[in-house]
């Protein structure tokens, strides 16, 4: 696991630098780079074979690929460059590989410790908790609008909890990460301090790293190409700046449902407290059956 973090970390490193360079690029005025434009056509950045492949090892979903003029993006490679896409196409993906692994997150089983079952009742408490403070206090407009926010409040954590909503909004292509998944990073969200999700934790935020820093590539490559050649069509003959913005958006995000997580926030108070069992495990152990987590642990 920590492999995995320094590696993740190095690349976020390496997209750094690449970030940086445009600042280099963009001491070019618009008329030098006129003057040897015509020698990069019709090479176009959507052609390069080696940003694809990153894009595909990563996880972009191509339902949700933006089409480059009314083509499948593949449909620019022949021969073996065709071959490696289709192929990575077909391999496991980084976000399909997160999210097996966030499937497995110890304590999320319902005859163990079961997490998700506390924390729902947890919310459901404290929200009613909230209601009768509220409820207390004399009417009066800041009453009102107090009422109005508690009420925006449960809509959004109990959506939480609607596992058909998460299915529809995964088959749109809103969600990236299985229910059982982003059950798995909220958990390890919330016990982040513990010994065992600490490393856990800080592969979860190198992989936000990663997803702002490409999303950083792709919008200063967008302002640079604006600077550069305007509303002109790309050398590649994409529509250049009008394209290159659409792929500036949550549909070429990978792992948008990381940032997400912080949507569902709550006071330290409801997140459920570890029994001593669970604790011991997070605290010391590497591997155990899910049947070491008994719900009848005190807490």
């Amino acid at each position: 696991m920590l492999k995995m973090v320094t590696r993740m970390q190095r690349i976020a490193i390496i997209l750094k630098l690449l970030v940086e360079q445009f600042s280099v690029l963009e001491t070019m005025t618009a008329l030098d780079f006129f003057d040897f434009r015509d020698y990069l056509s019709p090479a176009s950045g959507f052609q390069s074979l080696q940003f694809r492949l990153l894009e595909n090892k990563i996880g972009v979903p191509q339902s949700l690929r933006v089409p480059y003029n009314r083509r499948h993006y593949r449909d620019n490679f022949k021969g073996k460059e065709s071959e490696l896409l289709l192929k990575s196409e077909q391999e496991p993906s980084l976000l399909q590989l997160v999210k097996a692994w966030l499937e497995r997150t110890p304590g999320l089983e319902p005859e163990g410790f079961n997490f998700w079952g506390k924390f729902e009742a947890n919310v459901l408490n404290g929200l009613e908790q909230e209601y009768t403070i509220v409820q207390a206090k004399e009417d009066s407009e800041e009453k009102e609008d107090q009422m109005a926010e508690l009420q925006k409040q449960k809509e959004v954590l109990m959506s939480l909890f609607d596992e058909k909503l998460h299915e529809h909004l995964f088959s749109k292509g809103d969600r990236r990460l299985s229910y059982k998944a982003m059950k798995g990073a909220l958990m390890i969200y919330f016990y982040r301090e513990e010994p065992r999700f600490q490393v856990p934790f800080q592969l979860l935020t190198s992989l936000m790293d990663i997803d702002v820093l490409m999303t950083k590539w792709r919008y200063n490559h967008v302002c640079m190409v604006h600077r550069m050649i305007g509303s002109k069509a790309g050398t590649g003959g994409s529509s250049g700046y009008q394209y290159l913005r659409s792929t500036v958006s949550d549909r070429y995000k990978v792992f948008v449902d990381l940032f997400n997580l912080s949507t569902y926030l709550v006071p330290r108070s409801w997140i459920p407290k570890l029994n001593p069992t669970l604790h011991k495990f997070l605290y010391t152990a590497e591997c155990c059956d899910s049947s070491y987590f008994s719900s009848d642990d005190s807490e």
